[in-house]
């Protein structure tokens, strides 16, 4: 039941010998990379949606033993050497608008390209052209004009692109009420958080102004405008804009706006203050399938940032607090003040960082950050084991009852898999108790201990064998969809 294109990539498996890929749905025209299958001796294609012309490349490749396209939608003329010179070897049937070929395929003729030519007179050739130019020309002139007027009478506040924002330190002073204390949301190691509401558009901001008196912090906001300037990804914090400037002082200022998460950040739901309780006195709570969920959010984000840049980000700070939620509960990683761009080498992809430089937050931490001025993909992927196990144990990796022979890590650890029940958060083994006797309960049970593996696999001491983000991201998917199967959704 495969569908879509056939990935160009397969070209780079130069040394495939064998690839069947019948009885699909693939569509589209055959990849001209596949002329790089010099060893393949047999290539089945039958069965599919495959349209265009037949490549002449397969007549080059001649270790190719067997050629099967049968019955799919191939046009035009078949090729006649190499493999097509035989057709004990090849097989072209079902395609009805095939032509030509060796006689034994027994393919209608090929129809002249001038057979159904109908000639037209120059001169009303000529006149059509100019009728139907002059035509697109008004059309065009009449768009512009329209979108010139709309644009003079339209004024400059009414645009809702929050690409386009420009904010001076004035608006910002004005949108946080003199960031005031009041919307003071949170506070940073380089500076503090504000909520604040443009009076242009009505638009909901969160302010990370950076307190310039402390060391590092210049450098912070440097490190998290490179970082994002070219990165998109829906479960990264998106940054509205960046201001720099003066303020009424005649002090530096500079400041990050973010997209405003309405639900806080995941360390205000696995850990709340009192104050966060809700007016009905009940405490936020987090479900299992919306720890599932927020987890492949997380994990998605550290992949794209790993692995689908040209120069990989690191992030280097990994934890709840810079995990934040939006109204939809969906998991947004922000917070890049010490994250690295990584230019690859040929042993691993890390990136220098000054041995005054702060190495991440205690507790999340690789332990080899201790040891070296390196950072690196598998630092990322410890300090996301860590977040996993507190996700779910609802124990921080600060916690008092850790000591120099005991971590989150090893006390997850010890207690998989029979004590499992023992060290999970008290609010996750009441809502399993809810569907004991039920398909539920069991699958949430087998759910939560793939998990905890996976943390355990994430925060191994040893570096290199750290599991790869890639790797994590599609077992948690596999995982949700589990939970899905078994009636538990979010």
């Amino acid at each position: 039941m495969l569908e879509g294109d056939i990935p160009a990539s397969l070209g780079s498996c130069v040394g495939l010998e064998v690839l069947k890929m019948q009885e699909n749905s693939f569509r589209g025209s055959i990849p001209s990379s596949l002329s790089m299958l010099r060893n393949v001796k047999e290539l089945d294609l039958s069965h599919n949606n495959l349209s265009g012309q037949i490549p002449e490349f397969f007549e080059a490749l001649h270790s190719l033993g067997i050629l099967n396209l049968s019955y799919n939608n191939f046009e035009g003329t078949l090729p006649t050497k190499g493999i097509f010179s035989n057709a004990n070897t090849t097989f072209v049937f079902g395609n009805d608008k095939l032509c030509a070929g060796m006689p034994e395929f027994h393919l209608r003729k090929c129809r002249s390209r001038n057979s159904n030519r109908i000639l037209i007179p120059k001169w009303k050739l000529a006149i059509s052209i100019f009728f139907g130019v002059s035509g697109i020309a008004l059309v065009l002139a009449l768009i512009y004009f329209r979108w010139l007027k709309k644009k003079r009478t339209e004024p400059a506040s009414s645009s809702k692109d929050d690409s386009s924002l420009n904010l001076s330190y004035g608006n910002l002073l004005k949108a946080t009420n003199g960031f005031s204390s009041n919307n003071l949301i949170g506070v940073g190691g380089f500076g503090s958080v504000y909520k604040g509401v443009l009076d242009e558009n009505g638009t909901v901001i969160a302010v990370k102004v950076l307190n310039l008196m402390l060391h590092g912090a210049v450098k912070s906001f440097l490190s998290e405008c490179e970082a994002l300037k070219d990165v998109r990804h829906r479960n990264l914090l998106k940054v509205l804009t960046v201001c720099s400037g003066i303020d009424y002082r005649g002090n530096e200022f500079k400041a990050l706006v973010y997209e405003f998460m309405v639900n806080g950040s995941l360390e205000d739901w696995l850990h709340p203050r009192p104050s966060s309780a809700n007016l009905g006195g009940n405490a936020q709570k987090l479900s299992l399938i919306q720890r599932i969920n927020i987890s492949v959010d997380v994990a998605s984000a550290l992949d794209y940032l790993h692995n689908h840049l040209q120069s990989p980000v690191i992030h280097c700070d990994l934890k709840p607090s810079n995990v934040l939620l939006d109204a939809e509960m969906v998991g947004h990683v922000g917070d890049f003040g010490l994250a690295k761009v990584v230019i690859e080498s040929t042993d691993d992809a890390k990136a220098k960082m000054s041995s005054a430089g702060v190495r991440g937050t205690v507790g999340y931490a690789a332990p080899e950050y201790g040891m070296e001025s390196m950072v690196s993909r598998e630092g990322d992927v410890y300090s996301y084991g860590i977040l996993l196990l507190e996700m779910f144990t609802g124990v921080s990796p600060t916690n008092e009852m850790f000591g120099e022979n005991l971590n989150l890590h090893n006390f997850v650890k010890e207690a998989l898999p029979g004590h499992l029940l023992e060290i999970t958060d008290p609010i996750l083994l009441q809502e399993m108790e809810s569907h004991m006797g039920t398909g539920r309960g069991d699958a949430a049970r087998e759910c939560l201990e793939m998990v905890y593996a996976i943390g355990v696999a994430c925060s191994v001491e040893a570096r290199r064998e750290r599991t790869n983000i890639a790797e994590v991201a599609a077992q948690l998917h596999f995982i949700r969809d589990k939970l899905h199967a078994a009636g538990l959704r979010g």
